[in-house]
């Protein structure tokens, strides 16, 4: 088991929980964390008991991908946090969250930008001007990847087994 602690910097709040660490590697880290809230519509995807969110952390890119999956492993789609590069510790993931977010549904048709105008009124184009083109780039990044498949991308609606690709 590992902590993860998502830092939103912007909004005061750490959202801290337990994971289970499956894959490390010096620059990422592939972590399954069950969905123990109540139930949370998005309007484009649905959180619910039961689901589990296979979450990818990197130290040397912008932002997280979560690949999230039913409990009859479904796949729903993969919710990205766009954020500063991620820290490790030996017990725990750091992440500071950008505020920006990228959906991308199951069949990689739809991708949708999140959170733009909240992440804009903050004024981070001045205040933190390389974090600022890093988060756009990151949002270019990972459209490129979905369009292509590009792992974790590449997953299939259905999986049946726990391995995963970097």
């Amino acid at each position: 088991m590992i902590t993860v602690y998502l830092n939103k910097p912007h909004k005061q709040t750490t959202v801290t929980f337990a994971a289970e660490l499956l894959t490390e590697a010096p620059s990422y880290r592939l972590v399954r964390a069950p969905w123990t809230r109540p139930r949370l519509d998005l309007g484009y995807v649905v959180f619910e008991l039961g689901d589990s969110f296979y979450e990818h952390y990197y130290t040397d890119r912008w932002f997280a991908i979560f690949e999230l999956r039913s409990a009859a492993d479904v796949l729903k789609g993969w919710y990205c946090n766009i954020s500063y590069p991620a820290h490790f510790t030996a017990d725990a993931i750091y992440s500071d969250d950008l505020d920006l977010d990228l959906f991308v549904s199951p069949d990689r048709a739809d991708l949708l930008r999140l959170d733009i105008d909240e992440f804009e009124s903050r004024g981070v184009a001045l205040s933190d001007p390389v974090a600022y083109q890093a988060a756009y780039a990151a949002f270019e990044q990972l459209e490129q990847m979905a369009h292509r498949a590009e792992p974790p991308f590449d997953q299939p609606l259905t999986l049946g087994h726990a391995m995963r690709n970097p």
